[in-house]
């Protein structure tokens, strides 16, 4: 008990002489440490990460579920680490009440029968969705959802340790200049004739001598720590450069996920058109009039001497080839792309029906399709 004591009343001693000291800082009435410009900088960048970070997430999180009552369900279960249970979707529900009311109206009615194959449609609809929040979850949620309560709580945890040892250091550096300006002030008087106050002065000089080398030694300490820690914090933000390329690549999967619902929906819709001007009915018949027009042919369907190309027979324009700089590591995803490697200096060109997205790199012997968001192209 007595040791706990102590440990709280040395704990709360330090804490208020820190916050003198903060109080000190703010109001320019004592000097600061300052850390160099690069090391604010990956600061200010990991704050900006963490804050848009938490922006995304939110706002997706209402995207994919608008209803806050669910969400904050949803919210407890998992932090309760339990299966939150199966939902139905509106698009679901809508779908049941389609097919209920039809049995009660009448099957065999025009109106009745256009009910149960909107209803079916609105189910399956309701289906798909459930398939993208699911996948929504997984690939893009979740990484920043571990980021935050990962990475973003390690680095604040670093950051805070190096914030008081900094304030440790200043207070030694603090200690050592008023030990060594009392040392300058307690100088022994050769002249003194009384040998009672020479002895006093001598010894009062040897006692702020060695208060000068103890300060100094704890500020030799001091500054130790304060090193290491500034380098065990400055490797955890310079990870923010690898986070931004993981969070690109849920990026690219979310924006996948949502293509592929989008296209799914739309041709659950056109199977229900059709089935609808099936039906017998007046409206069934004037509904090919307000039909779309037909969709173009796919850029795919039409014939390309270049697309038939392989990646190894494509030749390097005589013109037109640029120099750039890889940003980050790239690992190709078949025998058509480039791997990289960051730093490195290759060369890169387009060619006729390549997406926008990406392009042509050579390195030597080697040629692929490389990605332009890895790429910074040299003027």
């Amino acid at each position: 008990m007595d040791f706990n004591v102590k440990r709280l009343a040395t704990e709360a001693g330090l804490f208020l002489t820190r916050a003198v000291q903060f109080t000190e800082e703010k109001l320019w009435q004592s000097e600061k440490t300052n850390l160099d410009q690069d090391f604010e900088n990956l600061t200010v960048r990991a704050d900006c990460t963490k804050h848009w970070t938490e922006k995304i997430l939110r706002q997706t999180e209402i995207l994919l579920q608008p209803n806050p009552s669910a969400r904050i369900e949803e919210f407890l279960y998992e932090k309760l680490d339990m299966k939150a249970p199966s939902r139905v979707t509106n698009s679901e529900l809508l779908g049941q009440h389609m097919e209920d009311a039809a049995k009660e109206l009448g099957l065999e009615s025009p109106y009745g029968s256009t009910l149960v194959k909107v209803g079916e449609c609105e189910r399956r609809l309701g289906a798909v969705e459930k398939d993208f929040i699911q996948t929504a979850d997984i690939s893009f949620l979740s990484p920043l959802r571990n980021f935050l309560e990962g990475d973003c709580r390690i680095i604040s945890k670093e950051r805070r340790l190096l914030e008081n040892l900094r304030l440790d250091l200043d207070a030694c550096k603090t200690r050592v200049k008023k030990a060594k300006a009392a040392e300058a002030k307690v100088v022994p008087d050769f002249q003194e004739t009384r040998p009672r106050n020479y002895v006093l002065s001598a010894s009062a000089s040897a006692l702020w001598t060695e208060e000068v080398e103890k300060a100094e030694q704890g500020l030799k300490t001091a500054q130790k720590e304060f090193d290491r820690q500034a380098e065990v914090t400055r490797l955890l933000l310079e990870g923010i450069s690898c986070t931004h390329v993981n969070h690109l690549r849920c990026l690219h999967e979310f924006v996948e996920a949502q293509a592929a619902y989008y296209r799914q929906c739309h041709l659950h819709m056109q199977d229900l058109q059709e089935e609808l001007r099936r039906l017998p009915g007046g409206f069934a018949q004037n509904s090919s009039q307000n039909a779309p027009p037909p969709s173009l042919p796919e850029p795919e369907s039409v014939s390309s001497p270049v697309e038939t190309l392989t990646i190894e027979e494509v030749q390097a324009p005589a013109s037109g080839t640029r120099k750039a700089k890889v940003l980050y590591d790239y690992d190709a995803a078949d025998c058509s792309e480039l791997s990289l490697l960051a730093d490195e200096i290759i060369t890169v060109y387009t060619m006729p029906g390549m997406e926008s997205d990406w392009l042509v790199g050579e390195r030597g012997n080697q040629r692929g399709r490389v990605p332009v968001t890895y790429l910074e192209l040299l003027s």
